[in-house]
């Protein structure tokens, strides 16, 4: 089941984001449950924020995969969505 997850980082948490942007990427490759992923940007170009699709059992899948990211862990995010999410195109 596919679940797109968006994530909005912490106004100033872009230094989080760079020193924490290896081992989310580890956490990604060694899951790999992600479908599709990029980063979200300003309107300066910078980093700030998440959009995932995550290929999941279920919710409560979903749910425990975003919990275990290290971007959830350093408390990056200032707010997290999760929805189904049914592809169309692509």
């Amino acid at each position: 089941m596919l679940f797109a997850l968006m994530a909005n980082d912490k106004p100033g948490a872009l230094d989080t984001r760079k020193a924490t942007r290896d081992a989310h990427l580890a956490y990604v490759r060694e899951t790999g449950v992600v479908a599709q992923a990029g980063a979200l940007l300003d309107g300066d170009g910078e980093m700030c924020g998440s959009l995932l699709i995550l290929d999941v059992a279920d919710r409560a899948a979903a749910d425990a995969w975003a919990a275990d990211d290290p971007y959830a862990k350093a408390g990056l995010f200032s707010d997290v969505t999760i929805k189904p999410w049914n592809r169309v195109i692509g």
